[in-house]
């Protein structure tokens, strides 16, 4: 069996790493352009494959046989090659989409829902949110409901967003402002690359049920795997792949006091993952061109503080690093939503006496307790974990990988 992922440019997919999950079968990605994609339906070596944008809709009449929910969908994201070598085609964002809406448990019967965008994912959020009993409206740049008018809708009790605004790498920025919707239940982002968009994190600041497109990916994925193989697999392995999935793609973040060990523990747990180690503080360096001390003395903290943000911007948006950042990137609130969009944020504590101060720039002004004191609530404001290193290495290595 020969199975994999059909689409124009998929170096990003997550899709493999999930059905390795999945079943014991090869996975591979089909990047074809436009032109080439009949010729690939009609003569390609594959079993089955999954289908993405922009094809979901070029396939279809290369399907002998289409399933109903395809038909409703108006869209095809699996296909199977049957033993006489035509092609079924199916659809299992549908399943995928009421799995999220289920597991969210929102009720929306008879409810105001804003749908963003009017695009393929638009469509399939529709059918399903009309199915929930739910009062759909969809929000597009043009036409009679748009982002223009948007006051018209406050009263919305959930929004999902089906456009691309906020993906990677064009993360940072939201398609609406939530204060305008005081009344919302729910958040639904589509988008799964960063994990945490703008959307996201401002509805979770706002205490806000959330949840982001990772949850559709996996569901749909699963039904997939029941096409590709035969075998009914059970729904409880979408939350068991879902959290290998965060925990193998969300970077690990290390703040903490300058001295604190971030880049020796940094070093220490990106060995034992086998992953890509960042130090925050020397990618500032390649940045200005300039050591930290040099970068103070010429530009000031506030012009050093700039430039770490610029790096940060950068390092956030990347999956699957270990990043130990500078002592102070928490005094800047805009810091929290970079490095957190795409990782789970360590604090790393250690005994303020046993901080060294050499070649710290703000370390050495003798007042090493005063920062710890007005940085302490900011630490534990950007921390989703604690973890000291007084005692040794591998202690602080081994909290951080219990998580």
């Amino acid at each position: 069996m020969k199975c994999g992922l059909l689409g124009r440019t998929l170096g990003h997919s997550y899709s493999p790493q999930i059905h390795s999950y999945l079943g014991d079968y090869p996975y591979t990605l089909f990047e074809k352009e436009p032109k080439d994609v009949g010729s690939f339906l009609q003569n390609g070596d594959f079993t089955a494959i999954n289908v993405t944008i922009p094809y979901k809709k070029d396939v279809m009449p290369y399907c002998a046989e289409l399933t109903d929910c395809a038909k409703k969908m108006g869209a095809v994201n699996t296909i199977v090659r049957r033993t006489d070598g035509t092609l079924i085609g199916h659809n299992t964002d549908y399943f995928g989409l009421h799995y999220t809406f289920n597991r969210m448990g929102l009720s929306l019967t008879g409810k105001k829902v804003l749908v963003l965008g009017s695009g393929g994912a638009s469509v399939t959020a529709v059918i399903v949110l009309k199915e929930l009993g739910a009062n759909v409206v969809i929000i597009s740049r043009t036409g009679e409901n748009n982002y223009t008018n948007l006051h018209l809708h406050r009263d919305a009790a959930a929004i999902v967003n089906t456009t691309p605004v906020g993906m990677y790498p064009n993360a940072g920025i939201s398609p609406v402002d939530l204060d305008m919707f005081p009344n919302l239940e729910g958040v639904l982002d589509i988008i799964y690359n960063p994990a945490r968009t703008k959307l996201l994190l401002d509805a979770a600041e706002r205490n806000i049920p959330c949840e982001n497109g990772l949850w559709m990916l996996v569901a749909q994925a699963k039904e997939a795997a029941e096409w590709f193989t035969g075998i009914k697999i059970s729904d409880d392995v979408i939350p068991e792949i879902y959290d290998k999935m965060c925990k193998r793609m969300e970077n690990i973040v290390l703040i903490g006091m300058p001295g604190c060990g971030k880049s020796t523990v940094g070093k220490l747990l990106a060995q034992e993952l086998n992953r890509e180690f960042v130090d925050a503080d020397a990618e500032i360096v390649n940045e200005a061109g300039m050591s930290i001390p040099e970068i103070f003395e010429t530009q000031g903290e506030d012009g050093f503080r700039k430039i770490e943000t610029q790096v940060l911007t950068k390092l956030g948006q990347k999956s699957c690093l270990v990043i130990a950042t500078g002592g102070g990137c928490v005094t800047r609130a805009e810091n929290y939503p970079l490095l957190h969009q795409n990782g789970a944020i360590y604090w790393i504590k250690r005994d303020i006496t046993s901080l060294p101060t050499d070649g710290r720039p703000l370390s050495q002004s003798g007042k090493l307790e005063e920062m710890f004191s007005v940085r302490k609530p900011m630490y534990e404001q950007f921390a989703d974990y604690t973890v000291s290193n007084d005692s040794s290495l591998d202690d602080a290595v081994t909290q951080i990988l219990k998580g």
